[in-house]
C-alpha cells in the first residue's frame, strides 16, 4: 500500500539532521531549530543571517512568554 502525502512528508522531516544555529540546545540559547541544510543556507547570506536572527528573536520572545512554540516563518515549506 502506498503512503500517504502526509506520511511522505513525515518521513523527509524525519531523515533530516534538526539542529540550532550554533549547534547547542535550545533551552539554553533560545535559537530556534532548523534542518541543518537550511541553516547552512541561511548562514551563506546577509539576507539569510538577518532571516535567522529574526527567527531566534520571535523564538527567545515567545519562550519569555512561557511559549513552547514561536511562530517565525522558517517552517512555511518557503525555499529560504
Amino acid at each position: 500500500m502506498a503512503k500517504t502525502k502526509a506520511q511522505q512528508s513525515l518521513d523527509r522531516w524525519t531523515k533530516q539532521e534538526w539542529r540550532t544555529p550554533s549547534g547547542k540546545k535550545s533551552k539554553d540559547t533560545g535559537e530556534v531549530y532548523a534542518p541543518a541544510a537550511t541553516i547552512a543556507r541561511l548562514k551563506k547570506t546577509e539576507s539569510g543571517r538577518k532571516k535567522l536572527a529574526a527567527a531566534n528573536a520571535k523564538k527567545r520572545e515567545a519562550t519569555k512568554q512561557g511559549k513552547q512554540f514561536a511562530s517565525h516563518g522558517l517552517h512555511k515549506g518557503k525555499k529560504l
